[in-house]
């Protein structure tokens, strides 16, 4: 077998050399390649030699534009006349019923598929172009009066799908653009994407094994995995992919009333008594939405203080418990954060999970954010307590950097959640199948139609092994704690809580130099309020950088730097501290 970097489509040190020294002969290789291939090497040859058709740019304001374009794409050929594909595909002649699986389908989907394909890797390349905007900012009436985006009665030619493709990706954020800091979840990680295009050729649904054998393997062995990593011992238990963080606590929640009370499945909470769950005020919005959404009520969760650094004081969520208790309620689930979303904090999981095997209530672990650090060698530490959890919800989109959608519920008592969930519909789950049924995981689920998200995330691990997601991890900590030490004595800068960062979580307010020298009192936290926002208005209008503000508790507009792009580096820091001081300089 090769070995990697070798081949056809690869060209070694010595190879690369010899190709820039006769530019004839890189020239010729590029005319090869594109015979074969269309547009996906004539990007290749642009980046390689600068050879190759340029894309063109994006397109115009013309509201007409959105719905008409191009008269067929040109092909790559030097003849005049030539007979590909690409040379007899008029676009504005062809529909989406010119494809497959339409009669002779086949060379007008390869070549509109090439097309797509070459959109999608300008797209790629442009993402890591530090040159390039991180966003081209229009105000939501500016684009819709821009394009007519309305659905029609009638199909558009595939000229005008094409061009529907650019101007979207024209307007989308680049969200693995190097100075993209404005989410958890940032980055574009290459496998993990062409995994994406594979997932939405298979076009699955994992609710049974005969109809995605492989994808329900991989989740299998890719939940055992990280229940190993959790410290559940031979990764023991359960779990389940699911929509995102938010739905992956809602399943806790449900599998914890299931499981002090089954009854409620069949009777509904009517035949239950008042019951509570403990959350601290710094954790996620979702304990409070999935105590809405399973009928419990939103003022039945209480809300544990937390210490000057975000993290859930155990004392006080002793004392709630009891007087919980005293008041008639039951307790029956307490939500622990391992990284909050706005300072990074970790509850001290060890001391929680004391106190829940004292008072005998669900534990679970919302390690959205924070669970990917359990990779890492030198931070897991920071999830010391998480393997005494019955749940824990990890989100590999996060600070793994694996493409949206990507979450996990883990479960430590196997069996739970198939009998909190199952419906046994025998339509689709039927009893007498000639396989093992236990991998038909669709009626553990809330929904039937579930989408493959596992193969992202198992692509990626093979391809970066547990040493590469524990490298990215340590970078980002360690860009972190670079902008930590960097403005935590610089001038115009203010720390939101002391201390260097918890995970890569940086909060700071930037004072501009006319309210420097003001006294610390309710009308500078007023202005100062004002900056955070006004700053980020204007780093969308240029393009430059994206990082999220917001107010927490009783603390005005501050910033709130997270690292998780792995295309990240120190450059992109000073540039983000520099971006901050231009645009703010006069407020």
């Amino acid at each position: 077998m090769a070995s990697p970097g070798s081949g056809f489509w690869s060209f070694g040190a010595e190879e690369g050399n010899k190709e820039a020294e006769n530019p004839g002969t890189a020239k010729a290789w590029c005319q090869v390649a594109q015979k074969f291939t269309g547009g996906i090497s004539s990007k290749l040859c642009t980046l390689l030699y600068g050879e190759g058709e340029k894309s063109s740019g994006p397109a115009g304001k013309d509201k007409e534009e959105l719905g008409s374009g191009e008269k067929g794409m040109a092909c790559n050929c030097d003849t005049k006349a030539c007979d590909c594909q690409k040379g007899q595909a008029n676009y504005s002649l062809l529909y989406s019923t010119d494809l497959l699986p339409s009669k002779n389908g086949e060379g007008v989907t390869m070549t509109f598929l090439q097309d797509v394909i070459d959109i999608l890797l300008q797209y790629v390349v442009q993402t890591f172009d530090r040159s390039t905007k991180v966003i081209d900012f229009h105000y939501p009436n500016e684009l819709l009066q821009a394009y007519n985006w309305e659905l029609s009665e009638q199909p558009q030619s595939l000229d005008g799908i094409l061009l529907n493709c650019k101007t979207s990706l024209k307007y989308a954020i680049k969200t693995g653009h190097p100075r993209y800091f404005n989410q958890l979840s940032t980055g574009l990680d290459m496998v993990g994407l062409a995994a994406d295009w594979l997932t939405s050729t298979a076009n699955t649904n994992m609710f049974t094994y005969e109809i995605a054998p492989v994808f329900v393997l991989l989740e299998y062995v890719t939940l055992k995995k990280m229940r190993e990593m959790i410290g559940w011992p031979g990764g023991s238990g359960d779990g389940i992919f699911s929509p995102g963080g938010a739905i992956s606590n809602l399943y806790a929640m449900l599998i914890a009333r299931f499981k002090m009370f089954p009854e409620v499945k069949e009777k509904g909470m009517a035949a239950l008594p008042r019951l509570v769950a403990f959350t601290s005020e710094h954790s996620h919005f979702s304990v409070k939405k999935g105590a809405a959404a399973l009928g419990i009520g939103t003022d039945s969760v209480i809300l544990i203080k937390a210490d000057e650094r975000g993290k859930l004081i155990p004392s006080d969520l002793e004392r709630r418990i009891i007087e919980a208790k005293q008041n008639g309620y039951v307790p029956f689930f307490v939500s622990a954060t391992a990284g909050t979303t706005v300072y990074g904090a970790f509850d001290p999981l060890i001391s929680i999970a004391d106190i829940c095997k004292k008072y005998q209530i669900w534990m679970h672990v919302d390690a959205a954010w924070g669970g990917g650090l359990l990779m890492s060698r030198k931070h897991r530490w920071k999830l010391n307590g998480a393997d005494r959890a019955n749940s824990v919800t990890w989100n590999p989109h996060k600070m793994m950097g694996v493409p949206l959608q990507c979450s996990a519920l883990l479960v430590r008592e196997e069996g739970l959640m198939q009998n909190c969930n199952q419906m046994h519909a025998s339509y689709l789950f039927q009893q007498d199948k000639h396989y093992d049924l236990s991998y038909d995981t669709g009626d553990k689920a809330l929904q039937c139609g579930r989408h493959v998200d596992i193969f992202k995330l198992w692509l990626m691990w093979r391809a970066k092994g547990t040493t590469g997601f524990e490298a990215h991890i340590d970078k980002c900590l360690e860009l972190s704690e670079y902008l930590y030490n960097i403005i935590k004595n610089r001038e115009g800068y203010e720390m939101v809580i002391e201390g260097k960062p918890q995970h890569t979580n940086v909060c700071f307010w930037y004072v501009p130099p006319s309210l420097r020298n003001m006294e610390d009192n309710e009308e500078k936290m007023n202005r100062l309020s004002k900056v955070a926002p006004t700053i980020k208005a204007r780093m969308m209008e240029y393009g430059t950088t994206m990082v999220s503000y917001q107010p927490h508790g009783d603390k005005g507009n501050f910033f709130r730097m997270v690292i998780s792009n792995p295309a990240a580096a120190h450059q992109d820091i000073d540039f983000l501290i520099e971006e901050i001081e231009r645009l703010g300089q006069d407020l």
